[in-house]
């Protein structure tokens, strides 16, 4: 293995396997290309990274599964940190708070937490990294009931630039906690979190399809129930234009469908509300027309993860994220304009997270984000299968945002903003102010500034 220097072996250049496994990523259409970079295992591995980049006159750059990697700046002049850290996740039943080492999935959460009654807010795939997911806001399949996942982070452990491990809560240092949990990074290695998990006995989850020529009466009826629909309910609606992969159903790819997938949540082994409202949301759906495929079932709470059938393996892809008001009818025939069947849409899936409930409550002790004011999170994709099509990608997620302009709030969740170029803003100019502050006390020289999100400081 090439080396870096003389102090840490572990550091790898472009060439070496090592290289290529720290800086794999899974969005292929964003390599990450630092000076350098590590895949840090312990925290010793942390701090000679970080002694590295300063003797060396080089940023840090952090990531675990580089799901944001198109959403990062290029990393030129910076050793990248991966972390996966050692150690299971780690379960306090008593408590309801899990202990999560850096680079742990989703999946192996769910997994310690089931033989408890417990779950986490976790998002829609067992393979997203949870560090990068919660700090970054996280839309969770139960967001309704339990708000933002970053909401349930309470205590966080980070190395900071110089080289110190904190544990950092309410109490040791009330400011950074605030300005980690939503203020854009750049304060550190964060190499673990503690989060507070709730019960979850049973769930009714699953994903019902129908072909595209139902969308428009299909949208109305979903919208409607959304207005007043119960806590206990997350939903998404999406269009999705799948190709034919051994791994996609032949009813999903032999044509457009709308899909509605979603969770219901029972904290108890009584199911018969839970069952009640999952009808109030599939019955005038199922009415509309009979599903060419429906998983909707009552079953545990792992199957959550795998309802909104998220690819699990890397792939390239380009897209867009909005956060959007009422859409109203009006909304709902432009979103339907300009990805539903004959729009001549290159995305493969386009569509909205229902929000409300919980999503939108402040919590009195969450971070610098801890709700959203929007019904809806707008998400459209595809893949650049090849240069034409990634142009025409572009073009599309620009038609799309300018028909959804009349509803767009503005802001943007950055654990779903998919490119750098694209607006991002989740912070007002005063929280960004409070952010930098804290920055400047804890990273004086800089050292982290790469992994800022946009908008997420005055000085970028």
């Amino acid at each position: 293995m090439t080396t870096l220097g003389e102090q840490d072996t572990s550091i790898s250049l472009p060439g070496d396997a090592a290289y290529d496994a720290a800086t794999q990523v899974f969005n292929l259409a964003a390599p990450a290309r630092p000076v350098a970079a590590v895949t840090a295992h312990t925290i010793d591995q942390v701090r000679n990274a970080i002694r590295h980049a300063e003797s060396e006159g080089l940023q840090v750059r952090v990531h675990a599964t580089g799901h944001a990697s198109a959403a990062t700046r290029p990393m030129d002049g910076a050793v990248l940190i991966r972390t996966e850290l050692g150690g299971a996740v780690e379960i306090d039943a008593r408590s309801r708070v899990a202990r999560v080492p850096a680079g742990t999935r989703w999946g192996a959460v769910a997994e310690a937490g089931a033989p408890y009654g417990l779950a986490a807010p976790h998002g829609s795939s067992p393979t997203v990294g949870v560090v990068g997911y919660l700090l970054r806001g996280g839309l969770s399949p139960y967001g309704r009931q339990v708000g933002l996942a970053v909401n349930s982070v309470r205590a966080i452990e980070l190395v900071t630039a110089d080289g110190e491990l904190r544990r950092v809560d309410a109490s040791s240092d009330p400011q950074l906690f605030w300005a980690l949990r939503g203020g854009g990074g750049g304060f550190g290695v964060v190499t673990a979190v503690e989060i507070e998990l709730f019960s979850a006995v049973k769930v009714i989850t699953g994903a019902a399809y129908w072909p595209a020529v139902h969308a428009e009466r299909l949208l109305s009826a979903w919208r409607r129930w959304t207005l007043d629909a119960p806590r206990e309910v997350t939903t998404s609606l999406r269009v999705m234009n799948l190709p034919p992969l051994p791994d996609v159903p032949p009813a999903l790819a032999a044509g457009p469908v709308l899909s509605v997938d979603g969770a219901v949540l029972s904290t108890t082994d009584d199911v018969t509300v839970a069952r009640r409202y999952a009808e109030d949301l599939l019955g005038p759906l199922r009415a509309v027309a009979e599903p060419v495929m429906d998983t909707w079932e009552l079953t545990t709470p792992a199957a959550v993860l795998h309802a909104h059938m998220d690819p699990s393996d890397p792939v390239p892809f380009h897209g867009d994220h909005m956060l959007l008001s009422e859409i109203g009818d009006d909304g709902a025939a432009e979103f339907l304009r300009v990805v539903g069947e004959g729009s001549g849409s290159p995305l493969i899936v386009a569509g909205l997270r229902q929000l409300g409930g919980a999503f939108s409550v402040p919590d009195p002790a969450g971070g610098a984000l801890d709700h959203l004011d929007a019904r809806y999170s707008y998400a459209g994709s595809g893949v650049p299968f090849d240069p034409d099509v990634a142009r025409a990608l572009v073009d599309h997620c620009a038609k799309v945002r300018a028909a959804l302009e009349p509803w767009d709030t503005g802001r943007t969740v950055p654990s779903f903003v998919e490119r750098l170029d694209q607006p991002q803003r989740h912070l007002s100019p005063e929280q960004v102010d409070a952010v930098d502050r804290v920055r400047a006390r804890v990273d004086p020289s800089g050292r982290f500034r790469g992994d800022i999100a946009p908008n997420a400081s005055a000085f970028l």
